[in-house]
């Protein structure tokens, strides 16, 4: 029996998919570029314990110079070491761990917030489309980063925490945008014939709605990574993200941004890699957006 005969022909249908999906990305330069620095990035995470030259946490008198500053990159510290002699090449690629695992829980929970909220009120409407849509309205009448710096500060700042006041504060625009998509798909033909065949909303939902929604669902939450990584990275750099001594990109430029003018390497490499994170990202969901939306087919 081969393999493909063993695979349900529905599963084999979204493998090839899936696999259609990649290989158009990659035919795009630039697409192609950020799903490698993407593919780097989160191997650097899971075998961050493997490929770390030194340890992260450790405070090494060979990492200082004479006078006590951080010492330049080379030799056994490729990038240079900080102002504690720790080697800023192992925290960078711990702080990658760090920064992924926060970007994709946050990104998750808005996600499932945002298009629950959205799918909802699109399909149901009256008042409780009136409801949940005029506090979506309320929650994004907040400035995005002025919320998260408060809900932050009231919590103890931890992984967890800070995934989920980032989350707090990126749902809305997903709700918003999934909410005008539902509210168009409802008032198709095809679902007044579910509805009249008596077909219940869960039904409806998850049969009919949500796989009209998933692309627009995979495009947003894609580029909501770069978002939720950016603000991870703002909220550590403002002292109320990650805490130390557990290193992500912005508390390492945060604990070494007095050292700027005479370490430049000490902020010029985290903020690099926050750049190369988020780029890749938009350059990825940008692609899958015109991929995925029928009316963007042909432009490029």
């Amino acid at each position: 029996m081969s393999a493909t005969e063993i695979v349900p022909p529905r599963a084999q249908s979204r493998q090839r998919r899936v696999i259609g999906l990649i290989r158009a990305l990659m035919k795009r330069p630039r697409s192609a570029f950020g799903m490698v620095v993407i593919v780097l990035m989160v191997g650097a995470a899971v075998f961050a314990p493997l490929i770390m030259p030194h340890d992260p946490f450790e405070q090494s008198f060979d990492g200082l110079s004479m006078v006590g500053a951080p010492l330049p990159p080379g030799g056994d510290f490729i990038l240079g070491t900080d102002l504690l002699g720790r080697d800023l090449a192992s925290r960078l690629i711990f702080g990658t761990r760090t920064s992924l695992i926060i970007g994709v829980l946050a990104n998750g929970i808005a996600i499932l917030l945002g298009a629950g909220v959205g799918i909802t009120a699109g399909y149901f409407g009256g008042w409780i489309a009136a409801v949940l849509m005029r506090f979506t309205d309320l929650m994004m009448a907040f400035p995005a980063l002025l919320l998260a710096i408060v809900l932050a500060a009231i919590f103890q700042p931890s992984l967890l925490i800070v995934a989920l006041v980032i989350a707090m504060v990126n749902w809305v625009q997903m709700a918003r945008v999934i909410y005008t998509e539902t509210r168009s798909l409802a008032e198709r033909d095809f679902i007044q014939v579910q509805r009249a065949l008596g077909a219940g909303h869960l039904r409806i939902l998850l049969r009919h709605l949500l796989p009209h929604l998933l692309s627009s669902i995979v495009v947003f939450g894609t580029l909501g990574i770069s978002t939720t990584v950016l603000l991870e990275a703002t909220l550590s750099f403002l002292g109320v993200g990650v805490q130390p001594p557990t290193p992500s990109w912005g508390n390492i430029i945060f604990e070494n941004q007095t050292y700027f003018s005479t370490a430049p390497w000490l902020v010029f490499f985290p903020g690099l890699a926050i750049v190369l994170l988020a780029l890749a990202f938009n350059l990825v969901g940008d692609a899958l957006r015109d991929i995925l939306d029928p009316t963007l087919k042909g432009r490029h």
